[in-house]
């Protein structure tokens, strides 16, 4: 038996769309009590359960006449608008059975990307989870655009995790396990345990559900965001939920990180989207990767983007072109042009001691 998952006390379950529906789109609810009834067991065992359910487009296509999942935003929203009823009303009586009241939170990227809002989602599930209720979360894909979208919900139900700062991940979807190909592949194996990047050297992922929109690189990606923040996570299908939660060695599991970061840093690293870019020279890079400096004017080279101080960041050597760190920089876009490759003494006694601050602090900054 598995203890990091018998000892969980507060537990993250993220359910796919294809492990909730029909082929033709509708609500399977079969499928919906088999897993209402672990998660009810869950929770009136003494556990607090939240649960991050995709499934409102796709139990939106069968009630609009929709042959297949749409492909432009609209439509897909307009479909979101139908299912997400259904799918919330059908929680509701499931749960219900189970004596259990469920709570509806639907998010947006900004919602887990501004601090302000990343801090109200945090008191909204933690007050539903002091009440008793069973929080149910869902990219809010009504009101999301294109470019403030998940994509998916196993990134949204990773951050979901450290949010509530919780003891186990479960991602469930029709694949009973992480294998190092195809599934359906003879030659391919199930990968048991993961506990670094050594054990997915072997591992080839790819390609998405039918009615779903992420696939084995995501439910990885979402592994490796819980585990950075010391959640232990359980990647397996619906079917096998049961045996999951109760600690047997199925799936595949992924074992945390000894130390659990600070909430303001991992916040910055995994629930930001980068408002700019700064460029570096050699210099810099070494100094903030190497040396954990802050960054300082002389270092930069050139900056992308309109941010405002506050704002987080991307720090990208100019040589590679990749993403070193991110941070919360300390001046506008607008002013940061006329004081590239200056030193902070210099700028002060120019401009005035107000300039003579680092661009981005070290304290505000996680290396990416």
């Amino acid at each position: 038996m598995r203890e990091a998952v018998t000892e969980a006390r507060r537990v993250v379950v993220k359910v796919g769309s294809s492990s909730l529906t029909t082929a033709s789109g509708g609500i399977d609810d079969q499928r919906v009590d088999a897993l209402v009834d672990v998660l009810g067991g869950l929770a009136t065992g003494g556990r607090e359960v939240v649960l991050v359910s995709s499934g409102a487009i796709a139990a939106g296509l069968s009630p609009l006449n929709l042959p297949r999942r749409p492909r432009d935003l609209a439509t897909q929203q307009a479909a979101a608008s139908v299912g997400q009823g259904l799918l919330i009303g059908r929680y509701a009586a499931g749960f219900a059975r189970h004596g259990l009241t469920v709570g509806q939170v639907l998010l947006t990227v900004d919602d887990v990307t501004r601090r302000a809002h990343y801090r109200n989602a945090y008191r909204t599930l933690r007050k539903l989870l002091d009440l008793g209720a069973l929080p149910i979360v869902n990219e809010n894909d009504t009101v999301a655009t294109d470019e403030i979208r998940f994509g998916d919900n196993d990134r949204l139900a990773a951050l979901v995790a450290a949010l509530v700062q919780a003891d186990l991940l479960v991602l469930l979807s029709d694949v009973d396990a992480l294998y190092t190909g195809r599934p359906s592949d003879p030659s391919s194996r199930r990968v048991a345990v993961v506990r670094d990047e050594s054990d997915l050297s072997e591992v080839s992922v790819s390609g998405a559900g039918k009615l779903g929109t992420g696939g084995m690189v995501t439910k990885v990606e979402a592994a490796r965001i819980a585990t950075g923040f010391g959640i232990p996570v359980v990647l397996t299908s619906a079917a096998l939920a049961a045996e999951a939660t109760s600690g047997a060695e199925i799936g595949t599991f992924f074992e945390a990180a000894a130390h659990r970061p600070t909430a303001r840093l991992f916040w910055l690293a995994h629930a930001t989207a980068p408002r700019g870019r700064l460029h570096l020279d050699p210099g810099a890079v070494a100094a903030v990767v190497a040396r954990r400096k802050s960054l300082l004017p002389a270092g930069i080279t050139a900056v992308d983007g309109s941010f405002a101080a506050g704002d987080p960041v991307d720090l990208v050597d100019a040589g590679s072109g990749a993403p070193v760190a991110r941070g919360l920089v300390n001046y506008d876009a607008v002013e940061l042009p006329a004081l590239l490759g200056r030193s902070t003494p210099e700028l002060a006694a120019a401009l005035g001691p107000g300039y003579e601050r680092e661009v981005v602090h070290r304290d505000d900054l996680v290396l990416l």
